[in-house]
């Protein structure tokens, strides 16, 4: 069909729209209520619509290229262009043999990197990774890069994002973690363990905590739902479409409520992007980064609050009778514990980031060919132990632990890290959050974030996107500073 304008670019981009949200849904479906029995016809079908989205991409590329730069757009069209552009490139800069066998030997180190984990021998994994770092070094050649090979996959998650921008976030922030970690692990505040770790609980009392929280947060009923799978997650049919799932693991309840809080963060913001933008690439988080501290923001700096516990301790001891024994002080000190952690998932606010920062240096000295697959597991060890104090017993606990690398994922563990210090960026931002979270006022919140950040969806790249809101981009400092205030002032 001829296009006449860039009308015409927005209407047609609405089939792979559409084509999308049929593979959300699916997706979706397959993670939580689909029959077992339908997981390879599932797949086939979900990979034939992969198919079909690639092929409609394709057919825009020459018309995306006629609109590039073009100075006379206005923002969002400018986006819309810059957007359509990233997620095109892909496909046409990547020769074709080179993504199908990647997914081919992903698919195949899935299953491999499970049954290494399980046996903790991480020999088994090591030819498959090896694999996967040579074809992934492939990718950035073909992307194209700057100074350094892990700049193209860096940008794949987060736009504009480069190792001169990792090396000096992880530089500020590595050494004044490990002074946060040394003083508050001296005063000996945080017990080793605690029994509310071990106490079971029953299901159906914590589906009802989980229920209550999110009618707190004002999560709204007819654009959002809660379920059960077995790894949390958040996926956005539509603007009014956005589902969350938890898990119930049986015993220490905070960990199924700070997923809840965690994925209602991620929802929380594809709720909050302008609704016009429906329909278009830029009805989407800025980045994953981005996405990362809307998740982060509620999870921690609201949910680990004083003022939070204040508000959800009368559910917990409505529900919890063995919460009763404990004040909300001691509930407050409990999900706040600082201690070192073998694995990534279990770590905490001030430990998290070490965990990044050494797959990060993995990943960018994979890529520069400076370390072999081979030496990971003792690399891994030694980085643990250097910040950490502890090491791993085996590959399971140490390099093993992950699914990322096994889906080809590299580039993506930096994103948690600029997610908690964009978080921290807010919390430096927001003059009245803690009243707001005392009155459980979240109305206030969410147009405070949608307001900032979120109804922009992906019109701006994150970096300006954060200099539109903050007058900066990425800054360490103001983690820093939040995680002194509530760490050091114990």
């Amino acid at each position: 069909m001829p296009f006449e304008n860039i009308k015409d670019l927005y209407e047609e981009y609405k089939k792979i729209w559409s084509l999308n949200y049929a593979l959300s849904l699916m997706g979706w479906d397959r993670e939580t209520y689909m029959p077992p029995a339908d997981a390879s016809i599932r797949g086939e079908v979900i990979g034939t619509f992969s198919e079909l989205i690639k092929d409609q991409y394709l057919k825009l590329y020459n018309l995306v290229q006629k609109y590039e730069g073009k100075e006379n757009l206005s923002d969002e069209e400018k986006g819309f262009i810059r957007v359509l552009n990233r997620e095109i490139k892909y496909y046409v800069k990547v020769p074709i043999e080179i993504i199908k066998e990647l997914d081919k030997v992903t698919s195949e180190a899935l299953i491999v990197w499970r049954q290494a984990k399980k046996s903790s021998d991480f020999s088994k994994f090591k030819p498959y990774l090896e694999r996967i770092v040579d074809l992934e070094r492939k990718v950035a050649e073909y992307l194209g890069y700057e100074k350094h090979p892990y700049n193209a996959l860096l940008d794949l998650y987060e736009e504009g994002f480069t190792v001169d921008d990792g090396d000096s976030i992880f530089n500020v922030l590595l050494p004044n973690l490990k002074d946060i970690y040394t003083k508050v692990r001296e005063k000996n505040y945080f017990p080793e363990t605690h029994p509310l770790e071990e106490v079971e609980y029953d299901v159906k009392d914590m589906e009802k905590i989980n229920n209550e929280i999110i009618r707190i947060l004002r999560m709204p009923e007819d654009s959002f739902r809660l379920d059960i799978s077995a790894h949390p997650f958040t996926i956005r049919i539509s603007g009014n479409d956005v589902r969350i799932t938890t898990r119930y693991e049986g015993k220490d309840f905070k960990e199924t409520i700070y997923s809840v809080i965690h994925e209602s963060g991620h929802a929380t913001y594809e709720l909050l992007i302008d609704k016009n933008l429906e329909m278009t690439p830029l009805a989407q988080g800025a980045s994953t980064g981005i996405h990362e501290s809307q998740s982060r923001f509620w999870e921690n700096i609201i949910g680990r609050s004083k003022e939070f516990i204040h508000v959800i301790y009368p559910i917990l001891i409505k529900y919890l009778d063995f919460v009763k024994r404990y004040n909300e002080e001691e509930i407050y000190k409990y999900v706040n514990t600082i201690k070192p952690s073998l694995i990534r998932v279990d770590a905490d606010e001030v430990t998290y980031n070490f965990h990044i920062a050494l797959r990060y240096e993995i990943e960018k000295k994979l890529l520069s060919d400076e370390i072999k697959v081979g030496e990971l597991p003792e690399i891994w060890n030694e980085f643990m132990d250097k910040y950490l104090g502890i090491r791993p017993k085996n590959d399971s606990e140490g390099v093993l632990q992950d699914i990322h690398w096994s889906q080809g994922s590299i580039g993506y563990f930096p994103t948690y890290t600029l997610g908690n210090v964009v978080a921290g960026m807010i919390y430096s931002s927001y003059k009245d959050l803690k009243e707001n979270v005392r009155n459980a006022d979240f109305d206030n919140v969410k147009t405070w974030l949608k307001e900032k950040l979120c109804k922009y969806g992906a019109i701006y790249s994150p970096k300006d996107l954060l200099r539109k809101a903050f007058g900066k981009s990425y800054d360490p400092y103001d983690l820093i500073k939040y995680l002194k205030e509530k760490y050091l002032n114990v």
